[in-house]
């Protein structure tokens, strides 16, 4: 295994996302992020943004995206989206919506 390769976004990655981004407003998201518990639910709404985004779930250990680790694959994946800071918070609301429901027990929620 890789030395910073898990099986998912892992949240102890959220700090060194902190310049991933050029915005001052994403800076301080990922300074808000970093000091939440790792069972928040922000925190586990932005590791499903980031499992998503980075499609998390096709990686395996001997692929490329493996032996960047999960650090440097988020910072990439965070840096070649193509949308504005904005759109990336609309994802982390949504995600945030489909965590706070599951939390609550809807069970029709799929994350």
């Amino acid at each position: 295994m890789y030395p910073d390769s898990e099986i998912l976004f892992p949240a102890r990655s959220i700090p060194e996302l902190r310049d991933a981004r050029p915005g001052q407003s994403w800076r301080q998201f990922i300074e808000h992020l970093a000091h939440a518990p790792e069972t928040s639910e922000a925190v586990l709404a932005f590791s499903l943004m980031m499992i998503r985004l980075g499609n998390c779930l096709t990686c395996d250990l001997d692929s490329y995206r493996a032996s960047l680790g999960c650090t440097r694959c988020a910072r990439r994946t965070l840096s070649g989206f193509k949308g504005s800071d904005e759109a990336l918070m609309k994802r982390f609301e949504e995600a945030r919506a489909e965590v706070r429901a599951y939390l609550q027990g809807n069970t029709r929620t799929q994350l």
